[in-house]
């Protein structure tokens, strides 16, 4: 079998640039934003996710791949966090031939748009959808969820190709923030969010936070 080797022209080059800087900085640095949030306009759920923190890491001890892996709590947060506001409001692919869905046929070269906000907020797949409730993303309910409503970085072989990266430098940043500070909400703290109307989930303004040192921490063995 002979190699194959595909070459990119510099357009093409600078164009994935582009792309994989906007799509990973912007959606990451927005998604921890909105953990803040969420965390701030929680603080039981910041309790408890400082606590799990500091048991697994005691005395403020740097992170690692394998002790991220054991906060479960805080993989609910983040997943939560995600359901709430995911990185974009929907997904669009093109159809690349022709094709029957549940009865619907699809053309090809169509473009199909999902509407992701619209599932991780839809009552008829999640109770209380409004709310902020890190236990229903637990691994044993994780399994009970339909896969198809809950897609903050899409599904299937063409899902972020970041998410995994993604995932691990917002748990990275939270546990560093929350090893060393409370976060509150304040007098100029909008509640509820206000998002815009673009692709990307942001909010209308700036999320304002006070942030507090702590004064000490749980050290648990």
């Amino acid at each position: 079998m002979s190699n194959l080797i595909l070459a990119l022209s510099d357009l093409e080059i600078v164009a994935q640039s582009i792309s994989f800087f906007l799509a990973g900085y912007d959606t990451t640095s927005t998604a921890l934003s909105s953990i803040m949030y969420t965390l701030a306009t929680h603080p039981d759920a910041q309790m408890k996710l400082q606590h799990e923190i500091d048991t697994v890491l005691p005395n403020k001890a740097p992170a690692t791949y394998e002790a991220l892996g054991r906060m479960e709590y805080l993989d609910m947060v983040v997943n939560e966090t995600l359901r709430l506001y995911p990185p974009t409001f929907r997904i669009s692919r093109l159809s690349k031939k022709d094709a029957q869905i549940n009865g619907v046929f699809i053309l090809k070269n169509t473009s199909v748009t999902v509407p992701v906000f619209t599932l991780h907020h839809d009552p008829e797949h999640w109770t209380e959808p409004g709310n902020f409730l890190p236990e229903r993303l637990s691994k044993e309910n994780k399994d009970r969820i339909n896969p198809y409503v809950y897609m903050p970085f899409g599904i299937g072989p063409r899902n972020c190709i970041g998410m995994r990266f993604a995932l691990l430098n917002m748990k990275l940043a939270a546990v560093k923030i929350l090893q060393n500070f409370g976060i509150h909400t304040c007098e100029e703290t909008e509640v509820p969010l206000k998002l815009n109307n673009n692709i990307l989930v942001s909010p209308k303004k700036p999320i304002v936070l006070k942030i507090i040192p702590r004064d000490r921490a749980i050290n648990e063995s």
